[in-house]
């Protein structure tokens, strides 16, 4: 069997950036959402005696990878460098500069006959996110001269690639594309406001931190957070109570930004504080924009005036990329990091590889890695053999859990979809319901009857049978089916503890 270990040296070619750069593509791949949240930003801080030091931001991403995640990190990095065990240590620091000796450090050659692709800004590597200086808009109105100072402390977290130069137009979203330019350039005034959904992994981040980096080049005070911080501020602030600052920070700004609204459903102080936190920026003329995974309509334990309030501006979609978009993107992408990958190569996986963009670069990653590591080129062949190895092998949840997620989803709980309830929203989840435990658990109809509180088979059969015929027609469903897909296995991941 052939020795997959690696030495710390430059002669073999080992580079531990590089490994830990393969290692964040499939957890990319794996945990999706969760990736960005608190993995993304992680970096590579030395190799020594056959240990990893791994840098992290802060000491929640520190919390929460060493409880849940650091196992796995363990098995994972022993499987790609060929050894029965590697030891990981985790460390909270502030990030080197690129021009700083630990940067110029990682400038060193790999070993392979070029610089490492973590090198260039625009690495493939999830580097962490660059404060974006808030400037003070040159509209900034007299409430932004007077609002106290806490607002003008503000800082904002975005990946300074994620810029419009770099998002690749397609079909799929287009109109998505061109509402964010036209907001980026004139907010508060033509669209307000806006509303970005999408399934997971398709682009609804890199759009929102465009506008951020835009507007702030243009001299507009942005701010991006996502709904989690938008929460965790509050709760902080009632805590110590400071309130005044935190209304400061969010509502004296031309133009603010929340990723993953539908994480503030079902949380009541949350949506009320936002309720007036939209309402004064609204009523100020300064710009507003939410993402989401599904529009407002299908945001059920969401409050009615705030549904309202998101369907006053314009909702825009982002799809999932048809083939030509995916093989562009991956051109992009190759072009960006000076990657020489075949045609071919980048054909075959577009075509494999069909779920987002977030999966299809992390594939990209995962090639052209695993070639250099195999000192080989990429091929079609080789790239073929990796590929068939690379999608992990998935198990859905137990049939009890697809039905609490399914109704979470939709708003309701589980004795909903069991009971005799014919109303139209718990009959359609009920269908719903019904299509997942025939598609991903594989069960007979008589068995998803018995789940479903004892009902006939020919019931069930109506209701896959109808889910299956809508889906070819309605957006929407399908974009319910593939988040709830998602879920169903993420639900199934075990959590390291």
């Amino acid at each position: 069997m052939r020795d997959h270990t690696y030495a710390m040296t430059e002669n073999n070619g080992f580079d531990p950036h590089a490994v830990w750069r393969q290692l964040q593509s499939e957890l990319a791949i794996e945990q999706g959402g969760a990736f960005d949240r608190w993995v993304n930003d992680t970096w590579v801080i030395a190799f020594e005696d056959g240990e990893f030091i791994i840098g992290l931001p802060d000491a929640f991403r520190y919390d929460w990878i060493v409880n849940r995640l650091s196992r796995q990190i363990k098995r994972k990095l022993a499987v790609i460098m060929g050894r029965s065990t590697i030891d990981v240590k985790f460390r909270v620091q502030t990030r080197p500069a690129a021009g700083s000796d630990a940067g110029r450090k990682e400038g060193a050659t790999n070993g392979f006959g070029r610089a490492p692709l973590y090198e260039k800004q625009e690495s493939d590597a999830p580097a962490a996110a660059q404060p974006q200086q808030v400037l003070p808009s040159p509209q900034a109105s007299n409430d932004r001269r007077n609002a106290p100072a806490e607002a003008d402390l503000t800082a904002l977290l975005v990946n300074p690639r994620h810029t419009f130069d770099n998002f690749v137009v397609g079909s799929h979203n287009r109109l998505a594309h061109a509402v964010a330019e036209a907001v980026s350039e004139r907010p508060g005034t033509l669209y307000n406001p806006l509303f970005v959904y999408g399934g997971v992994g398709l682009g609804k981040t890199h759009l929102l931190h465009a506008i951020t980096i835009q507007l702030t080049q243009l001299g507009y005070a942005a701010l991006y957070c996502t709904s989690e911080q938008f929460t965790n501020d509050l709760i902080s602030a009632i805590r110590h109570q400071t309130t005044d600052q935190f209304r400061a920070k969010y509502r004296y700004v031309d133009a603010l930004l929340i990723d993953d609204i539908q994480f503030i459903s079902g949380k009541e102080s949350t949506q009320e504080e936002f309720f007036h936190t939209f309402n004064h920026l609204h009523a100020a003329g300064k710009q507003i924009i939410i993402s989401s995974d599904r529009p407002p309509k299908s945001l059920a334990t969401l409050e009615e005036r705030l549904r309202s309030r998101f369907e006053g501006g314009i909702q825009t979609d982002i799809q999932t990329p048809d083939f030509e978009t995916r093989v562009a993107i991956l051109q992009s992408k190759a072009q960006r990091q000076q990657l020489r990958v075949p045609h071919d190569v980048l054909m075959l996986l577009a075509e494999r590889v069909d779920s987002n963009v977030r999966e299809l670069e992390g594939a990209l990653n995962n090639l052209w890695i695993q070639a250099q590591l195999h000192k080989s080129p990429l091929t079609v062949a080789l790239a073929s053999s990796i590929l068939n190895n690379l999608a992990p092998q998935r198990t859905p949840c137990l049939p009890p859990r697809v039905l609490e997620i399914v109704a979470e989803y939709y708003g309701l709980c589980a004795a909903d979809l069991t009971g005799r309830t014919r109303t139209a929203p718990v009959s359609f989840a009920r269908h719903v319901a019904m299509y997942l435990l025939r598609e991903e658990n594989g069960l007979s109809l008589p068995a998803i009857g018995d789940q479903l509180g004892g009902r006939d088979h020919t019931t069930v059969r109506h209701g896959v049978e109808k889910i299956t015929a809508d889906l070819e027609q309605q957006e929407l469903l399908r974009r319910d089916i593939t988040s709830l897909r998602e879920r169903l296995y993420l639900a199934y991941a075990p959590m390291e503890r």
